[in-house]
């Protein structure tokens, strides 16, 4: 009887030990807000008319709402296996984000991968969000919001040479890439590396549809700085006016490549950062060759209360008539661990067919000067 109980208490403890081991946990963010915009336009198109003014609810004043469940198991040795699903949606209609197909929204659209991790590094694999947003993000005080941003003014660019804003697939870089394998190293002396291929499977053609990048960064002492180098094959495969005209078949044309280098420090409370990008179409660089230069500069006041301000500036260097400067500020005040309150304002000057947005979804008039303001609550669970 003793030795029974003793096997059963055994078999308890080994089985809590176990459960220990791994976890499942489902997250999420919502952010919204009210958005006044003094121009506005239906499309991304660089010419489309100026339909006025805009006042509107609006999701993602500072990231998109998401919703998602990611996991854990412990497998001995140092080593993790790791699973992620994540979505973005519209909290004003509940409608999920954006995928690759124009029209085709996804329940999990930003990430869906499964990897492992341990003292070599992290591998992760399938649909996510790319090495060089995070790169962007760490060397800009604005943290590549989704008002005024480096992220925004990286969609600049990419509304220049042609994406039409109806699908994740974009014409420079990328923000997602799906069926993604990415490789991010341990940090070493401050220093690591990502790496990312992700294949096209494209029957006939081994570079159809691929894509691949690397991004070096460094992190210490307060200091950031990033590197990205991006490659795509048949980027942005869908016309505007998709699915009446068909998607371009993948040939392995090089069309996408985009370089980056940023920098940001931060001494008692005072963040700067500044950095270069540009963007090309190797194949057809007298169409599409773009500059995009960024500098910030943020205090935070205390534990609760953060301001950030940016400048953005876009340069066509096949016309010079078409440039853009963005200037953005906001002020963000966390109400508690979980709930944070944020007023932003941003002025963009459009020239020639330039339309570089202030708001991440929202379109602005090309070629005229376009002010924005918009007040919101940001709450994570």
């Amino acid at each position: 009887m003793k030795l029974k109980l003793a096997c059963a208490a055994a078999l308890v403890t080994f089985a809590g030990a176990a459960h220990a081991q791994s976890s499942v946990v489902l997250y999420g963010t919502l952010d919204s807000g009210l958005l006044y915009q003094s121009t506005s336009a239906a499309s991304f198109s660089p010419k489309a008319p100026n339909a006025g003014s805009v006042f509107r609810y609006k999701d993602g004043g500072i990231y998109s709402s998401i919703w998602g469940i990611k996991g854990s198991e412990d497998i001995g040795g140092g080593y993790r296996i790791n699973f992620k699903l994540q979505g973005s949606f519209d909290s004003g209609t509940g409608k999920s984000g954006l995928n690759d197909t124009p029209g085709a929204a996804a329940m999990f659209n930003q990430q869906t991968t499964l990897g492992v991790s341990g003292p070599l590094g992290t591998f992760d694999a399938g649909r996510q969000i790319v090495p060089m947003i995070y790169a962007m993000y760490d060397t800009d005080v604005r943290g590549a919001q989704y008002f005024g941003s480096i992220l925004t003014a990286w969609l600049g660019l990419n509304q220049a040479a042609g994406w039409p804003g109806t699908s994740t697939n974009g014409s420079i870089g990328a923000l997602y890439d799906s069926n993604a394998l990415v490789y991010q190293s341990p940090k070493f002396y401050g220093a690591s590396l990502a790496l990312e291929y992700a294949p096209g499977g494209v029957a006939g053609q081994p570079q159809g549809g691929t894509r691949e990048s690397a991004v070096l960064k460094y992190s210490n002492y307060g200091l950031n700085l990033s590197a990205v180098y991006y490659n795509g094959h048949d980027a942005n495969p869908f016309p505007a006016n998709y699915p009446t005209a068909p998607a371009t078949p993948a040939t392995g044309l090089a069309n996408n490549r985009f370089y980056y280098l940023g920098a940001m420090y931060t001494f008692h409370g005072f963040s700067v950062s500044g950095s270069y990008g540009n963007g090309k179409n190797p194949a057809n660089s007298n169409h599409v060759s773009l500059e995009m230069w960024s500098a910030g500069l943020g205090y935070t006041f205390s534990p609760s209360l953060k301001v950030t301000s940016g400048f953005y500036y876009l340069k066509d260097r096949n016309n010079s008539a078409n440039h853009s400067s963005e200037v953005a500020v906001g002020a963000e005040y966390n109400l508690s661990k979980r709930t944070m309150a944020y007023a932003q304002v941003g002025y963009v000057s459009n020239k020639g067919t330039m339309n570089q947005t202030i708001v991440y979804g929202q379109p602005v008039a090309p070629g005229v000067s376009t002010t924005a303001a918009m007040i919101g609550i940001r709450h994570s669970f």
